[in-house]
């Protein structure tokens, strides 16, 4: 009876993860963010797999790193390996029909967006479960287990939504508002900025012919969106507001706009799905139905 030979042992998939990773990127930093990882740990995975197969996969340079040439080879095959393992692992889990639909968002299009809208959401899709996971880049939908992705893009791709345009101006408590008469009297106001959008202020009160004795980064910097917002609700400052996250409070009066001139931004809010085709069965209407909710705002 003839024997069938045993499969050949495969190194480690963390260290080919980790290699896949590195040498995609370019950057052992790169890799570890987008795995999740500290660098120290890619760098570890990555030695281990050189020990593995005996031969050297990186180049150590003084600025970074550099594939030799026979990882560079190896580096397409692997790349297809993982997606192919990812689309296997995407259509199990499409296979459990009442699994939760898996939602990826920047923090605060998760806390001021997203958040608001859920009762609505499952009052139109009964017994849909939702979870959702706040993460500050996009996810690599081919391979990690999100079913949706809500973040602010320049540059949609052809299977993304992008919704309508957006737009900053400043916000502030309505007995702020009543002492602002004009763009001049910032100067006077402590402006409070969102830490990843720093320089929005600069943007808006240059494009706003503001004059250039206000400091635009002065001021506390909140590392979340939602932070921010709550000091300026406080009546801590005047924040540089989103009228996608801040509009239901200008509506509802527990913000005010003490200028009309809205600076239109160039990245707006887009609705990403899997590029090979939902993995869950209410993708396409869940986008359809948040993309028709952008024009309404949700009960407060």
């Amino acid at each position: 009876m003839p024997l069938a030979p045993p499969r050949p042992r495969l190194p480690s998939l963390n260290a080919l993860r980790a290699f896949e990773a590195a040498a995609r990127c370019e950057s052992f930093t790169k890799a570890a963010e987008e795995l999740g990882v500290t660098a120290g740990a890619v760098t570890q995975q990555i030695r281990q797999l050189e020990a593995w197969l005996g031969i050297r996969l990186f180049d150590r340079l003084a600025q970074g790193v550099a594939l030799t040439p026979a990882a560079r080879a190896a580096l397409p095959r692997l790349s297809r390996s993982f997606d192919m393992l990812a689309h296997s692992v995407q259509d199990l889990r499409a296979a459990h029909e009442n699994r939760a639909l898996a939602i990826a968002a920047l923090p605060c299009i998760a806390q001021l967006w997203l958040s608001p809208r859920l009762p609505a959401l499952q009052q139109a899709f009964p017994g849909l479960l939702v979870s959702i996971t706040a993460m500050e880049q996009p996810p690599d939908l081919k391979r990690e287990p999100y079913d949706l992705a809500l973040f602010y893009l320049e540059d949609a791709p052809t299977t993304a939504q992008a919704l309508d345009p957006d737009a900053i101006l400043p916000v502030c408590a309505p007995a702020i508002a009543r002492r602002l008469e004009n763009t001049a009297d910032l100067a006077n106001e402590t402006l409070l900025h969102d830490a990843v959008w720093r320089d929005d202020w600069a943007r808006w009160l240059a494009s706003a012919g503001a004059p250039k004795t206000i400091d635009p980064h002065g001021g506390p910097a909140f590392s979340l969106y939602a932070l921010a917002l709550d000091a300026a609700l406080a009546g801590a400052g005047v924040l540089m507001g989103r009228m996608s996250l801040i509009g239901p409070h200008l509506e509802a009066g527990r913000l005010a706009a003490p200028f009309e001139y809205r600076l239109t931004m160039p990245d707006r809010l887009t609705l990403l799905a899997p590029p090979d085709g939902p993995s869950h069965p209410r993708v396409a209407a869940v986008m359809e139905w948040l993309g028709s909710s952008a024009n309404s705002q949700p009960s407060s």
